[in-house]
């Protein structure tokens, strides 16, 4: 038990950050990680330290130029103005607001943005949109890609992806390069076995779109999904 916890006294703050994460970190350690190296003989965490004490904490950063960063603890000009860069990217993550996500409001519009990316492929390519809650887009992934006439698609692929994202529902997709969007007997089979694994995970399938060259097919729309 003692040699576990010198180990972790002498733990160095990036072996840390992978074992225990960000939020374990001190504000020393964090900053000798930006830092990433020392100067004159002390170490990254010395020269963290000392730059901590010298500016008044880690809040004195935020008011700290490069020139003072680098007449205050000798840091050469390429280290400060990456310390203060690293400082910029954080104020703008609070200040900004991130841009509204797409609203998938119907077949129509979500078939006309799948159909010049995947409509004239000559392999079937399968996938999925993943929305939030209010059916605003978070992401679209190809997951399978299959010949020319069949793709195998597998529930644990769509759901694990669907769960890593944080969707709250999916819209199936995949391709027909005939360009004949009619669903075959194992497309609505497929459909069917996809709602199902979605009622166990708690996420919804919103619809199964069926894209060709100029037309689609929507399950919900011909009211396969009910």
């Amino acid at each position: 038990m003692a040699e576990g916890l010198q180990l972790g006294h002498a733990m160095r703050p990036r072996e840390k950050l992978g074992l225990t994460g960000l939020h374990a970190l001190s504000d020393q350690e964090l900053l000798a990680l930006v830092l990433g190296h020392g100067v004159r003989g002390r170490g990254a965490l010395s020269l963290a330290a000392d730059l901590l004490d010298g500016i008044g904490g880690i809040h004195g950063l935020a008011r700290t130029t490069a020139d003072q960063l680098a007449a205050e603890a000798g840091l050469g000009p390429a280290t400060a103005a990456r310390l203060v860069a690293a400082i910029e990217v954080g104020r703008r993550t609070l200040q900004r607001q991130p841009e509204p996500r797409t609203k998938i409001t119907n077949p129509r519009d979500l078939a006309a943005y799948l159909m010049p990316l995947y409509g004239a492929s000559p392999v079937e390519r399968f996938g999925v949109v993943l929305v939030d809650t209010k059916h605003q887009l978070i992401r679209v992934r190809v997951l399978a890609v299959g010949s020319s006439d069949a793709v195998t698609a597998e529930p644990r692929e769509v759901f694990r992806d669907a769960l890593l994202g944080g969707a709250a529902a999916v819209v199936l997709f995949h391709n027909h390069p005939s360009g004949d969007p009619t669903p075959s007997p194992d497309d609505i089979t497929l459909t069917h076995r996809m709602i199902n694994a979605g009622r166990v995970v708690g996420i919804d399938v919103v619809d199964h779109l069926i894209v060709g060259d100029a037309r689609y097919f929507s399950m919900k729309e011909s009211r396969v999904i009910q």
